[in-house]
């Protein structure tokens, strides 16, 4: 009995020495197979996944196409070039606070670049880029020389560089004139606080004081401002209405563009998404194409080393007019003539009926 005895133990302790031994195996095993793997996964991310932080400055058809073809764009680049650009996309809806709040929080999620769409949002990323020097890509930017985004256009310095939607205000002016040769007294309908608006309106003031036209201006900030501003410039009697790239503006124009067609005044504006939304006429860049180049110009940062220091501005050509074919119906123009009036100060004509977004149209 005491052999079997020292038998059966023997085989006990064989037995638990084997599973010992499997069970360390195992969780050597484990330990390894997970390390190589997490250190695989750092590596390829570190080597193909580029984190992205854009922040819009507010809802409108115009920015919203802009982040739309960003968005588009970089996704087909992932693709072509093997990478996949990871975007973490929010918007501020024009307060100050939750700008402030997204862009920290980009900064502390480890973004490999930032995308500021509109000056204001630019403005407050180059004041909190100072000091980790991330790069910045702006987009939407009227005037980046004289919001001090960049020394110059060619030779932008520090870590910001970007694209404009300057706008030739003067075309605008002409288009204007070609349309009613006998235009007394233009409005001009802006809102005081848009750095985008600034040079556009004094561009505007010197044009007609140039030609010794009366202007009169109405501004807002609030929906509720910029409709009794368009109600305004209606019991002034104006011939007609001009509004530059100005996003409080746009976000107000499907509440008031029947107050100017009630009126029968025609609305001039420095966007075709003005035009989307109502307005007689936007005239500008291609906002989808500058969302693109502005994606291009992410990649080529990310991608190719570009510096944005040495990363010229990139600007459009404003040659296009988009008229409003249900606004020029009810204003009771003929289009067609409209076009003749227009062409000798336009690259290209476009028509648009009035929508929300550009994805109800199909543009």
């Amino acid at each position: 009995m005491k052999t079997g005895k020292t038998k059966l133990m023997k085989k006990l302790f064989a037995l638990l020495t084997a599973l010992s031994l499997l069970l360390a195996l195992a969780a050597c095993g484990t330990s390894d197979t997970g390390d190589t793997t997490a250190a695989a996964n750092n590596t390829d991310a570190a080597a193909t996944v580029y984190k992205i932080g854009i922040c819009n400055y507010v809802d409108d058809a115009s920015l919203n196409q802009i982040v739309d073809n960003i968005r588009a764009r970089l996704t087909e680049l992932g693709a072509e070039n093997n990478v996949t650009f990871e975007i973490d996309y929010d918007n501020c809806n024009a307060d100050a606070s939750t700008m402030e709040q997204i862009i920290s929080d980009f900064i502390h999620s480890g973004v490999d670049l930032m995308v500021g769409v509109a000056t204001p949002v630019a403005m407050r990323m180059q004041a909190l880029t100072e000091d980790n020097q991330i790069p910045v890509v702006f987009s939407a930017v009227s005037d980046p020389v004289g919001a001090e985004l960049v020394e110059s256009m060619d030779a932008p310095g520090a870590n910001m560089t970007g694209t404009s939607d300057y706008l030739d205000t003067n075309a605008v002016m002409n288009l204007i004139f070609a349309q009613n040769p006998d235009a007394k007294k233009i409005g001009l309908l802006y809102d005081q606080g848009q750095d985008a608006s600034t040079a556009a309106i004094a561009s505007a003031k010197e044009y007609l004081d140039s030609k010794n036209i009366e202007y009169v201006e109405h501004t807002g900030s609030t929906a509720d401002e910029v409709m009794l501003a368009a109600q305004a410039m209606v019991a002034d009697g104006v011939d007609a209405v001009f509004t530059p790239t100005d996003n409080s503006i746009m976000k107000a124009e499907l509440a008031i563009y029947e107050t100017f067609l009630d009126a029968k005044i025609p609305h001039y504006t420095g966007a075709d998404s003005f035009a989307l939304n109502g307005a007689f006429v936007g005239y500008g860049v291609d906002y989808a194409n500058l969302g693109v180049e502005t994606a291009n110009m992410v990649a080529s940062i990310l991608l190719d080393g570009a510096d944005p220091a040495t990363t010229p501005v990139k600007t459009f050509d404003n040659g296009t007019a988009t008229v409003n074919t249900d606004t020029c119906t009810a204003l009771g123009y003929d289009y067609d003539a409209i076009c003749e009036a227009f062409k000798p100060y336009c690259m290209e004509i476009k028509s648009i009926t009035t929508a929300e977004s550009f994805d109800e149209v199909g543009g």
